[in-house]
């Protein structure tokens, strides 16, 4: 009796929802396990229709694709490294009673189409690049994750999108292979500002609401922020305020503490700061820690009864009580100077953010 391997079991499941297409498959010629620089094996590309027509691609190589008289390489040990931000959201889609393939996921992505015969190749190249970060940090993605592409997903594209979040795809969902579970995690186009609401809120709760705008989160080149869509933004600012955000570390350049004679400093740099007191609200109102993570300097801010500054080994603790919390958010600006705190002694000073290319040149300064 013939064993069906991880890879059929990806490719049936696609069948079931394209059962009159054949996909159009891009191996790559020398994987990763046999020395190549490309992790995964490939991605198949589909035609789809629903929502709006456009292509999906799906990668292969995440997971285990082989039984293990098919592939008896060995798997890397990798350990966790710091993400650009921690998120302690319990959305996660993985199951750790349940085992899984590989790193539990394959990844789709779906891109508006327009008159093209042919799908277009950069897709691809952005999926190994995300592989190429799974597979040399062992840092795995999850539905509500994002990620920061520090430029256009579609390089020298004239586009808005910037940054990608993760979601469990609509369509292919989660399912049992022969080598554990896995889901199919659609990687979507997002805006940077978008990016940066998605923080402030819970990323599986803000991605399924872009979902409703934009039918099975299908990627669009072309489009701006729904951050300016009034229903939209109202929606963003209810679940903020009803579900607080599940970030709970923003990692910094510009930062710098201390703390003399009882009074607390804090450094920030101005194009942070309306972004930083979105998430305090977001965490402090509804009694969770919130940490500014620097080079190296912690700030960590916590909900009291009694405001309160303490300096632990590299962590300046500042202790706020809600009248602290209003009192911070009232009174810093996204402009250089010094604030000063008149109901805790806490002295914060704001200088510019610097934005650089990929080259290290200055762009844009906020001051």
């Amino acid at each position: 009796m013939e064993t069906i391997d991880g890879f059929t079991y990806i490719s049936n499941r696609i069948k079931e929802f394209y059962p009159e297409q054949e996909g159009l498959y891009y191996g790559t010629i020398l994987p990763g396990y046999l020395g190549g620089n490309d992790p995964l094996d490939g991605v198949e590309i589909w035609k789809s229709d629903k929502g709006c027509p456009h292509w999906l691609y799906v990668t292969y190589g995440f997971t285990d694709l082989y039984t293990d008289d098919e592939d008896d390489t060995d798997e890397d040990d990798c350990d966790d490294t710091d993400n650009d931000t921690i998120d302690d959201s319990d959305g996660s889609d993985n199951e750790d009673s349940d085992p899984v393939s590989g790193f539990g996921f394959e990844l789709t992505f779906r891109l508006k189409r327009g008159d093209e015969d042919t799908p277009p190749g950069w897709p691809i190249n952005m999926l190994q690049n995300l592989a190429r970060y799974v597979f040399s940090t062992g840092n795995t993605f999850d539905s509500g994750h994002y990620l920061n592409a520090n430029g256009p997903i579609a390089l020298e594209a004239d586009t808005q999108l910037t940054c990608i979040g993760f979601l469990t795809d609509p369509e292919l969902g989660r399912i049992n292979t022969v080598n554990g579970s896995m889901v199919f995690l659609e990687a979507i186009g997002i805006t940077e500002d978008e990016h940066y609401s998605m923080m402030c809120w819970n990323g599986n709760n803000f991605l399924t609401e872009l979902t409703k705008h934009i039918p099975y989160g299908i990627t669009d080149l072309s489009r701006t922020t729904l951050m300016n869509q009034p229903d939209f933004r109202r929606a963003w600012e209810q679940g903020v305020e009803r579900d607080g955000s599940s970030t709970g570390v923003l990692c910094l350049t510009e930062l710098a503490i201390s703390l003399e004679n009882d009074k607390g400093y804090l450094k920030l740099g101005a194009g942070h700061i309306e972004q930083i007191l979105t998430l305090l609200k977001a965490r402090i109102g509804k009694d969770r820690t919130f940490a500014l993570q620097g080079n190296d300097a912690v700030a960590c801010f916590e909900s009291a009864e009694r405001p309160n500054t303490d300096l632990d080994d590299i962590a300046l603790i500042i202790s706020l009580t809600r009248e602290n919390l209003n009192e911070l958010c009232q009174l810093l600006k996204p402009h250089t100077g010094l604030y000063f705190m008149k109901t805790m002694p806490l002295t914060i000073e704001i200088v510019p953010t610097h934005i650089r290319d990929n080259d290290g040149n200055i762009v844009q300064t906020i001051e």
